[in-house]
């Protein structure tokens, strides 16, 4: 059984198609995987989308959607986030982009997309730890859930905070400068201690802006490290960072933001972060192959 998520995205659009891991339970094969960049303001998602970025979208799923189904996918789910959650138009939007997928694209809730976060991070864990904290930080929003490993989550919150949405509301300069950087860990903090985050034997970070991290940080993420990661990123322009990190330059721009959600996270869960290798996508992905008996 081969499956496919394409996930629409505040900051990208992405595919992955995998594939059961036959020698560990709940872990995937990768088989394919492409990302696009559609940067989509907080304006933009508050009054409307424009015509372009519409377009540009619909674009990238169409693109996708061929590329899964020449990967001789067995199924597709195309599922959209906090991008779309309260788009002005959002049906006349989703009808475009479902007949560029050529099928139906879905709205998750925040308490669905915490849960399959949840699921595609901790599914392939040995066990080791009582309470897991997963934290996917996309550019709409940032979804938190614990549980134990493998399980459903028992606390869920979805802030109406991403690093795209923080990085709109307070990092304009580039690089930013010391007072934004302080408001913009201000918010952050804020929205996460009124969610009430959970301590954590451990924590997994999954979304774009983790995923970006390891070449800055490595795989552990502790909120030290992503102090001294966000120093060493803002003392140069994005441009200049990307070059250095091999990053995509809107990838750095949104980094900062990320960093300091992650930090704030990582101090509330009261342990380090790890980077995750699975989140939304794979706990799609997971949930189709369950619906035929793959588990």
């Amino acid at each position: 059984m081969r499956a496919a998520c394409i996930d629409i995205g505040s900051n990208t659009t992405r595919l992955l198609v995998a594939e059961p891991d036959p020698d560990r339970p709940g872990a995937l094969i990768e088989v394919a995987a492409h990302r696009a960049f559609v940067r989509l303001t907080a304006s933009e998602r508050r009054d409307g989308l424009p015509p372009i970025k519409v377009q540009a979208i619909a674009e990238a799923v169409a693109e996708q959607a061929l590329a899964a189904r020449a990967s001789d996918i067995d199924a597709l789910r195309v599922v959209a986030t906090a991008a779309l959650r309260e788009a002005p138009g959002r049906a006349a939007l989703l009808a475009h982009l479902s007949a560029a997928a050529g099928v139906e694209v879905e709205v998750l809730s925040g308490e669905e997309e915490a849960r399959l976060a949840f699921a595609g991070a901790t599914a392939p864990l040995d066990g080791g730890a009582e309470r897991v904290v997963v934290a996917d930080v996309g550019g709409g929003s940032t979804e938190l859930a614990a549980g134990a490993p493998g399980g459903r989550p028992d606390w869920w919150a979805s802030l109406a905070i991403g690093s795209g949405v923080l990085a709109d509301a307070y990092l304009h300069a580039d690089p930013p400068g010391p007072a934004a950087i302080a408001a913009a860990r201000a918010a952050a903090a804020a929205a996460i201690a009124e969610a009430g985050c959970p301590k954590a034997d451990v924590a997994w970070a999954v979304g774009g802006s983790a995923t970006s991290l390891r070449r800055l940080c490595g795989a552990e993420l502790t909120a030290a490290a992503l102090d001294n990661a966000l120093a060493q990123l803002v003392a140069l322009p994005a441009i200049d960072a990307a070059l250095l990190y091999d990053l995509h330059v809107e990838r750095v721009r949104l980094l900062p933001a990320g960093l300091v959600l992650l930090a704030e996270v990582a101090r509330a869960a009261a342990c380090p972060l790890h980077v995750g290798s699975g989140g939304l996508r794979e706990g799609v992905i997971l949930d189709l192959l369950a619906q035929v008996g793959y588990t």
